[in-house]
């Protein structure tokens, strides 16, 4: 059986509703239904209902359950990110993502110090 997912359900869980059984498991109720098999189309029916019906509810919950790792991911991910407030004259270094890594390994990636001169309202820095 496969691990658990984040939103705490299992894959087959969430594909087919129900949790999953071992083949000779279902091959041995297979053989037991087929032998004490009554054919009742209305009670099949009614169970066949219930059915679609609990796979609805295992889908709201799967979803309900992403919704909350994908809100506890991002508070996490937020609360990681850590904002920086520049201001006119404030004097800042330079990160130069081109620099190649193995050109030269000691060499620094950041370039002499630069004064910001302008901030704009959405944090784009002229230096």
């Amino acid at each position: 059986m496969a691990l658990k997912t984040p939103i705490s359900m299992f894959q087959y869980q969430l594909v087919y509703g129900k949790a999953c059984h071992l083949l000779v498991e279902l091959e041995h109720r297979a053989y037991r239904a087929t032998k004490f098999l009554i054919f009742d189309a209305k009670a099949v029916g009614e169970k066949r209902l219930l059915q679609l019906n609990e796979l609805n509810e295992f889908r709201n919950s799967a979803f309900e359950n992403s919704k909350l790792y994908k809100d506890k991911t991002k508070v996490w991910h937020d609360k990681k990110i850590a904002t920086t407030a520049f201001e006119p004259g404030q004097k800042v270094l330079l990160f130069n993502l081109r620099l190649k890594l193995f050109t030269s390994k000691l060499k620094s990636r950041w370039s002499r110090p630069f004064a910001v001169t302008r901030v704009s309202l959405y944090g784009h820095v002229e230096l």
